[in-house]
């Protein structure tokens, strides 16, 4: 098994209207992904490096039957194709696109747990209400690297030589830190069940909790890498779940260590706060819980071996 993603799901990328889409598709492809179909107004009944394209995800639907959807239009586009996506219950919807608005990003929030669209009416800051989806959606990202399981399916940017089936869970902040843990498993011949980037925003739809609640009842996974970094407290969340609940190893690391308080570093959401947010805080609080947090990432292999 793995989380997410496996053998049966199918692929719909949002979002190839122009050149750098298209080299995006075909650098997806060229990872191993399986695309099924793509979405592109304007563009229906073309085709793109042999997937074919329709100007609506409810027709693409109806022709291929996808199951999850890879969005990849600009950020001032992403809540407008996210909500078509949820409006047509596709079930997994991972948003590769970063710098989306926190206000989309929230709405989009809205829209799912409240039943609230995107269009904003007097007296409501999120707009007007509607009947909820009937089915179970689950939105990872924004600024995901996507979601990966070796062997089974590739729904990332995740080179797919890097990475190999077997029972490490990985969950991270960061795409790059992503790619160097999962090859630095791979090399010391410790296989990956599911490769997952839960955004790099400043809010994530799937926070590293749900992630790490998913791995803990994944059979397939015997062992986690949580790759966090400064800002926000999905870290702390996270620690208190493996305290609560979880009884699997986990081995962390933490970026920007040395990142001044009040200033960003790098990601959206990478900004310390004066009263939260700071490495060594997520670091103590990691700690506390029993995982075993590395000081490189190059120490998490030994890591896991030594459990």
């Amino acid at each position: 098994m793995s989380i997410l993603v496996d053998q049966d799901t199918r692929l719909l990328v949002h979002g190839i209207s122009n050149g750098s889409r298209k080299t995006c598709i075909e650098h997806l492809m060229q990872s191993g992904a399986d695309i099924t179909a793509a979405v592109a107004f304007g563009q229906g009944g073309t085709w793109v490096s042999g997937v074919p394209v329709f100007d609506t995800v409810k027709e693409a639907i109806h022709a291929t039957d996808v199951n999850a959807c890879l969005i990849c239009v600009s950020a001032d586009e992403a809540m407008e194709a996210i909500l078509e996506v949820v409006d047509a219950e596709v079930p997994l919807i991972i948003c590769l696109t970063s710098g989306v608005p926190v206000r989309d990003v929230v709405r989009v929030q809205a829209r799912l747990l409240y039943g609230v669209s995107q269009r904003s009416l007097p007296g409501s800051p999120f707009g007007r209400r509607r009947a909820l989806t009937a089915k179970p959606i689950r939105l990872i990202g924004p600024g995901s690297l996507g979601v990966s399981s070796p062997g089974k399916c590739v729904a990332s940017i995740i080179p797919g030589h890097i990475s190999v089936q077997g029972s490490v869970g990985v969950a991270s902040r960061s795409g790059s830190l992503a790619f160097e843990v999962t090859w630095l498993l791979t090399q010391a011949g410790l296989g990956q069940s599911t490769i997952l980037g839960i955004g790099s925003g400043f809010v994530a739809w799937t926070p590293f909790r749900d992630v790490l609640e998913m791995f803990e009842d994944d059979p397939s996974t015997e062992q986690v890498v949580l790759i966090g970094e400064i800002g926000g407290r999905g870290e702390e969340l996270a620690a208190e779940f493996v305290r609560e609940r979880m009884s699997k190893p986990v081995v962390a690391f933490v970026a920007g260590q040395t990142a001044p308080p009040g200033r960003r570093m790098g990601h959206e959401g990478a900004i310390i706060e004066e009263y939260a947010g700071t490495a060594q805080q997520k670091i103590d609080a990691l700690k506390d819980a029993g995982v075993r947090v590395a000081r490189s990432l190059t120490e998490i292999p030994g890591l896991l071996k030594g459990a």
